[in-house]
C-alpha cells in the first residue's frame, strides 16, 4: 500500500460492567493487561505504520501494567500514548485523529480497533487489509446475525420478532480514509462506531467477514471466554 495505516485504539473508559474497580483494559488475562493482547496482534502487522493509543488524561495505570507486559521486539516505539480520551468512544476517536493532523494525509488509513477486543488473530487483520486496501472509503469487520432477535415491550415481554435477513452484528477493526473519517466524527461525535459516523455522511462502508472469536470483553463471562481463546491460540 501507498498510503499509510495508523491503528488507533481508544483506551479511555472505566469498563463498570465487568464488575471490578480496574479499568477493564487494565484487567488481567493470561498473565498481561487485556489491552496488551491487542496491541501485540496489531503490532505483528507490518503494513500498520504506528499505533496509538488513546488513554484518559487521568489514566494511572498504563505505565504501571504496561512496562513489564511489553516485549520491545513486538511493540517497542510502534506504540505511542495520547491523553486526550474524552467522555465518550467518539470523542476519544476524535481527539486521536486530531491529534495525527499533519502525519496523515486525507487518502491516508485510520484502523480503529476496540481495547477490549483481546483475541484479535494477525491474520484476520491481514485479510481486512487485503479487502479494503483498494476501497475509496473503508470498511469494518462484522458478521451476520445468525440468532432470532425479539423486541421487548418495556415489560420483559416479546413486542415482535425482527426478520434477521441483512443484520449484522459490527466489530472492530473499522478502517475508513483519514480526512473522512476526522469529517463523519465532527458530524456525529455520538456515533457508537465509526461505521455509523460515516453512514451519516452518506457512505456505505463496506462489510467484512469477521469472525466469533473476536468478541468484545464487556461481562465477567467476557473475561472468562477470552482466556480460555487466547489460550487456545498460543
Amino acid at each position: 500500500m501507498r498510503e499509510k495505516i495508523i491503528a488507533l485504539v481508544p483506551a479511555a473508559g472505566t469498563g463498570t460492567r465487568v464488575g471490578d474497580t480496574l479499568p477493564k483494559q487494565y484487567l488481567e488475562v493470561n498473565g498481561r493487561p487485556l489491552i496488551y493482547h491487542a496491541l501485540a496482534a496489531l503490532g505483528r502487522v507490518s503494513r500498520i505504520n504506528r499505533i496509538s493509543v488513546v488513554l484518559s488524561p487521568q489514566d494511572r495505570h498504563w505505565q504501571s501494567l504496561m512496562a513489564d507486559a511489553e516485549p520491545g521486539r513486538t511493540l517497542g516505539a510502534r506504540v505511542t500514548t495520547v491523553p486526550l480520551g474524552g467522555a465518550t468512544r467518539g470523542a476519544s476517536v476524535l481527539n486521536g485523529l486530531n491529534a495525527l493532523a499533519g502525519e496523515l494525509g486525507p487518502d491516508d488509513w485510520v484502523m480503529v480497533h476496540d481495547a477490549a477486543r483481546p483475541c484479535l488473530r494477525v491474520e484476520l487483520i491481514e485479510q481486512f487489509i487485503d479487502e479494503l486496501e483498494q476501497d475509496r472509503i473503508g470498511g469494518l469487520l462484522a458478521l451476520p446475525l445468525a440468532d432470532t432477535i425479539k423486541r421487548d415491550d418495556g415489560n420483559l415481554r416479546v413486542e415482535t420478532t425482527i426478520p434477521r435477513e441483512g443484520l449484522w452484528r459490527a466489530q472492530t477493526p473499522q478502517m475508513f480514509r483519514y480526512g473522512l473519517l476526522q469529517a463523519a466524527l465532527q458530524r456525529m461525535p455520538g456515533a457508537t462506531d465509526e461505521a455509523q459516523a460515516m453512514e451519516s455522511l452518506g457512505h456505505q462502508p463496506k462489510l467484512v467477514m469477521g469472525e466469533g472469536a473476536n468478541l468484545k470483553v464487556t461481562y465477567a463471562s467476557d473475561l472468562t471466554l477470552a482466556r480460555i481463546l487466547l489460550r487456545e491460540e498460543h
